[in-house]
């Protein structure tokens, strides 16, 4: 029996579906986390062969001794994943500690990791990448900005989401930047005026996808976190073939094998420097499955089953797992504050037919998601945009 260890299996919540699939699959699954196991939902401790509790998930001599319990009750680790782009380095560091080569080692950790090496392998994928520069002082920052102009945006070179993320448009702002930053590497780019496009993918060990979709935000996701404005995106009933061939080339250039992959392009909303409207160039990369509540969306999108596709990638390499009928899936994360025109009682009523989930965002990602979410599936594109603009409808202020 091949051992698996899952690290933070109960974060998100819905990894257990993960862990489920994967002991389905005939595999012994051995989690590692620091919630205590009485806290554990019942559909994840079911999914579990065993548990080990650890003070902190930060505290690495913590980790790997859990990881060395393990070895020595049931012998050789097979897989030790997150699915977590926070815990990304210190899973490669336990792999090649633990000498388990099925995933990420940590020499690999540089270009899926930070911003700017990122841009060296969508290169080599020829994918277009927005000009920046690390970030220094106010010579040279303002050297930067003089080539490609205001705004500009900042973000940690090494970040996860869009936390810390910044537009600047003019001087006073840089100088208040610079005054203010800790000590993060920051990476500054050219403002690229662009809507979000997603390839997701599930790869297997020779590097071809099992699985692919992806997903649409049509709002700016460093808003969205920033000044906790509504959230919203979409899982697409069909990826463009653009998408798909620049997210395969992608795959190639990362060396991706055996993961399920979340890689962001922008699509040029007008001609830029970067290239012509419509054309599709790099973002970012994650090394990991599309947060949140991404999974279920992308199930409904394609009546299928995503967990059980990856598990099937893990124990056999392949899966049989296809897809059914397509439609638009479409998340909305919505602000309790704001005093919205339809109450929760009235999306139900008129959405009836429509939605697929409702409840409230786990605190840990309300600050990007909102703080409660709706799952609507539709059959076109127009029909999300409506029942966005309605759920989005604020009363006016007396």
């Amino acid at each position: 029996m091949k051992n698996f260890v899952f690290i933070s299996p109960n974060f998100p919540e819905n990894y257990w579906f993960f862990c489920r699939k994967l002991k389905e699959n005939g595999l012994r699954v051995l989690g590692i986390g620091d919630s205590p196991f009485d806290n554990l939902s019942l559909e994840l401790k079911n999914s579990l062969d065993e548990y080990y509790k650890v003070s902190s998930l930060m505290n690495y001599d913590e980790v790997y001794r859990a990881v060395a319990f393990f070895i020595h009750k049931y012998g050789r680790i097979d897989w030790l994943e997150s699915n977590n782009e926070f815990w990304l380095e210190q899973d490669a560091q336990l792999r090649q500690d633990f000498h388990i080569t099925t995933g990420f080692q940590p020499e690999d950790m540089p270009h899926v990791k930070y911003k700017s090496l990122m841009k060296e392998r969508y290169q080599l994928a020829g994918i277009p990448v927005a000009r920046y520069h690390m970030v220094d002082d106010f010579d040279g920052c303002s050297a930067f900005i003089k080539e490609v102009g205001y705004p500009v945006i900042v973000k940690p070179d090494n970040g996860v989401g869009a936390s810390r993320t910044y537009k600047l448009t003019c001087d006073e702002e840089l100088v208040e930047f610079l005054k203010e930053r800790d000590k993060t590497v920051y990476i500054m780019e050219e403002f690229i005026d662009a809507t979000v496009n997603s390839y997701d993918a599930i790869i297997n060990s020779k590097g071809e996808p099992i699985f692919e979709t992806g997903n649409v935000t049509l709002v700016d996701i460093m808003n969205v976190v920033n000044y906790a404005s509504n959230s919203f995106f979409y899982i697409r009933k069909e990826l463009p073939d653009d998408i798909r061939d620049k997210g395969r080339a992608a795959v190639k250039a990362f060396g991706v094998r055996s993961r399920f992959v979340h890689f962001e392009f922008f699509r040029l909303n007008r001609d830029q420097h970067i290239g012509q409207k419509g054309d599709v160039v790099a973002l970012e990369v994650n090394m990991r499955p599309s947060g949140g509540i991404s999974p279920a969306m992308m199930n409904y999108a394609n009546s299928t089953d995503v967990y059980e596709i990856w598990a099937d990638m893990i124990a056999f390499d392949k899966t049989d797992k296809g897809t059914a009928e397509k439609q638009f899936c479409v998340f909305m994360g919505r602000r309790d504050y704001r005093n919205y025109v339809l109450s929760r009682e009235d999306v139900l009523r008129i959405y009836h037919d429509h939605i697929k989930e409702e409840s409230r965002v786990d605190p840990g990602l309300s600050e990007a998601m909102g703080d409660y979410m709706f799952l609507a599936c539709f059959p076109t594109v127009e029909e999300v945009m409506d029942f966005v603009t309605k759920l989005i409808e604020e009363k006016p202020t007396e």
